[in-house]
């Protein structure tokens, strides 16, 4: 049986969720399915106050020192900035688009997944509230949230699979 802080939780970030996703509707950004430009994403990432760092200073998604966000998903956006806010966490993302990803069904180059930074306020969050998976062997510790998607704290970062806008 679910608490009615739980319950209050629970409304709070449906009303969060419908609410960002009819201002984005309004405001005209792509449909969740569709890859973006590095440049719609960053503009986005920059209003919400999400910082992006690499280690080779860089964008070009075919260099894998740098951190791009050209043809990733509007939903995968739209999740790590439904995350911050719902979360109240720092967020920096450290991979986006660029080569040098394990390949898989729903990948990095496909604009399906961020990495960000470790930290204490994310792993709390995290595993406070989303179902622990286990530990998978080389990858690390996973997560799922109440919206489906995959939280992955590996050895150096969060690999995070957005498969819906919903964190």
């Amino acid at each position: 049986m679910s608490s009615p802080r739980r319950i209050l939780f629970r409304r709070s970030l449906t009303t969060l969720g419908v609410a960002f996703t009819s201002s984005a509707a309004v405001l005209g950004f792509a449909t969740p399915a569709s890859a973006i430009t590095q440049t719609k994403a960053t503009a986005q990432l920059r209003t919400a106050g999400i910082p992006w760092t690499s280690t080779g200073d860089c964008s070009d998604r075919n260099h894998p020192s740098c951190t791009s966000f050209e043809g990733i998903r509007q939903a995968t956006i739209t999740g790590i900035i439904t995350f911050k806010r719902a979360s109240g966490c720092a967020i920096t993302i450290t991979g986006g688009t660029e080569t040098g990803h394990p390949g898989s069904s729903y990948t990095h180059s496909g604009g399906y997944k961020v990495d960000i930074r470790l930290s204490v306020c994310v792993q709390n969050y995290i595993s406070a509230r989303y179902t622990y998976l286990g530990h998978v062997s080389g990858f690390g510790h996973q997560y799922r949230s109440p919206a489906g998607n995959i939280y992955t704290r590996e050895r150096t970062h969060w690999d995070i699979l957005y498969y819906t806008c919903g964190c």
